[in-house]
């Protein structure tokens, strides 16, 4: 056991845990957000999606020791606090993307974190950048139009 002072949507939090721990785990068990899903345990599904430092990282098999203080964001932490909703959360509802939803945490944070860094994507960089996500529903063509209804209104 070692207390670890982690930085997680703004917050300072210290918490005494396995420095083995994965950041799921610490975020969910820890962190009461839970938001972040576990899915297969194995960084294939992308349920578990964050961001560390803005990039979109799979948080199951991530040790928390690996972290240290850099930013760690989660879909709590994605809205600032003026808004309701981050655009691509309004494009998902508005074109009623999920179907289950088990999985969109995940899919929201990688098109989040796809936006940032491309804000006007062509359909191309949004399935290289979506590929590690995986929809068991098969919302993918809905996920597509989300991203690019939220790069169009995020442009305005």
């Amino acid at each position: 056991m070692a207390t670890l002072s982690l930085k997680v949507n703004g917050k300072k939090y210290e918490v005494n845990l396995d420095p083995s721990t994965p950041v799921l785990w610490v975020l969910r068990d820890h962190l009461n957000l839970i938001g972040t899903k576990y899915g297969c345990g194995v960084s294939s599904c992308g349920a578990c999606t964050i961001h560390l430092n803005g990039r979109a990282l799979k948080s199951c098999q991530l040790p928390v020791s690996a972290v240290g203080m850099q930013e760690i964001t989660t879909i709590e932490g994605i809205v600032s606090e003026v808004e309701e909703l981050h655009p691509v959360q309004k494009a998902w509802l508005e074109l009623d993307v999920a179907q289950c939803g088990y999985c969109q945490t995940g899919q929201i944070m990688a098109a989040v974190a796809l936006l940032k860094t491309k804000p006007n994507p062509t359909e191309e960089e949004i399935e290289a950048a979506m590929t590690g996500n995986i929809c068991r529903c098969g919302t993918y063509l809905r996920i597509k139009a989300a991203i690019q209804l939220a790069a169009k209104t995020s442009s305005k």
